[in-house]
């Protein structure tokens, strides 16, 4: 087994020692984008022993296509670096993995619409931000054209009143479920109150990643994803107390702190008129909590388009559905798309 190293950095090599010979002077961009955790930047040795090897995809003129890839076909080494070039595993059969394609295809299969045309709202709350991570991060090794660079830059956040929309959208859910914590735990559902707060931990994470203008990962990859944000520094160790906390007195002196540094981090970014910060009881029963309601409404002031207005505050696709088989297959997109569209129909 040869000495691991980072993904990237294999395709990288692989590109500038092999690969960038066998395309020659034709006009291509390459890059590792796509699934897996290398993209991602997380992989680790551990990675290795399912689907590992030098792999990435090369971007040419569809005339160019098939000369390309035949030249990749028949000029690729069996090894590079030690690793096989050609390999299988699960239901995928032995092969080389330097996809040679058109970029319009290739990010039309990714996000299930074709760029080109325009990127309607409905396409960017269709498209969960772990499709976006695949398209955004990874590495460019090439880019004659520039065509990569563009969608990538053009496909790298939200415009803002989307942004604006999706903020409000996760301080609804914040909001709704918050004093549910005391609630369970006054009636002796110790589970409950447990379930609910990491339910509200994965909120409290996914809002830092919309505040610091993130595309947050799906579940494997949060956590490491967390870390490398700002707001791991001030809220990681509260986050993880939250989740220790043996009885309800402590989870909420918590939690209580996490809203509120939420709620400072909010009103420090200046996207919306300053909102109140303090806690107070929930409609004076005995829970503590932020009442985020608020800053739904300070976010919805700043927000003019009025498709996203009518639509009721559930979010982007992967702020209301949690399915896996719904987030990572670009197929389904349109179908979460027609659900928006229907959600906006209905409150008309």
């Amino acid at each position: 087994m040869p000495a691991f190293v980072p993904g990237i950095e294999l395709a990288r090599a692989f590109y500038e020692e092999v690969v960038a010979q066998l395309v020659g002077d034709t006009p291509h961009a390459a890059a590792l984008l796509g699934t897996d955790s290398e993209v991602l930047g997380f992989d680790t040795p551990r990675s290795t022993d399912h689907g590992w090897g030098p792999r990435l995809q090369v971007f040419v003129s569809r005339g160019d296509g098939p000369r390309i890839n035949r030249a990749i076909d028949e000029g690729l080494p069996d090894e590079f670096h030690g690793w096989p070039t050609r390999f299988g595993w699960d239901e995928v059969p032995v092969s080389h993995h330097v996809v040679v394609t058109t970029l319009g295809d290739w990010l039309q299969a990714r996000l299930g619409f074709d760029r080109r045309t325009g990127i309607a709202t409905r396409h960017w709350l269709a498209t969960p931000q772990q499709i976006l991570l695949e398209v955004t991060r990874g590495a460019v090794f090439h880019d004659g054209p520039g065509d990569l660079t563009a969608a990538r830059e053009e496909l790298a956040w939200y415009p803002d009143e989307v942004w604006l929309w999706l903020l409000a959208c996760q301080w609804r859910r914040i909001d709704q479920e918050e004093p549910f914590v005391g609630r369970t735990a006054e009636v002796g559902d110790e589970l409950g109150s447990r379930v609910i707060t990491a339910r509200l931990v994965r909120d409290v994470m996914r809002m830092c990643f919309l505040q610091e203008r993130r595309y947050a990962p799906y579940s494997k990859w949060i956590g490491s994803a967390f870390r490398e944000l700002n707001a791991y520094e001030v809220l990681g160790d509260q986050l993880l107390d939250v989740l220790a906390a043996s009885d309800y007195e402590a989870r909420e002196t918590v939690l209580v702190d996490v809203v509120q540094t939420l709620a400072a981090r909010h009103n420090a970014l200046g996207i919306t008129a300053r909102v109140d910060e303090s806690v107070g009881l929930f409609h004076g029963r005995p829970f503590r909590v932020l009442g985020s309601g608020r800053f739904v409404d300070a976010c919805l002031d700043r927000v003019s388009d009025l498709w996203l207005r009518s639509l009721p505050l559930t979010g982007a696709v992967d702020q209301f559905i949690d399915s896996t088989d719904v987030l990572s297959k670009s197929g389904v997109f349109p179908y979460t798309a027609s659900i928006l569209d229907a959600s906006s129909s209905m409150a008309e």
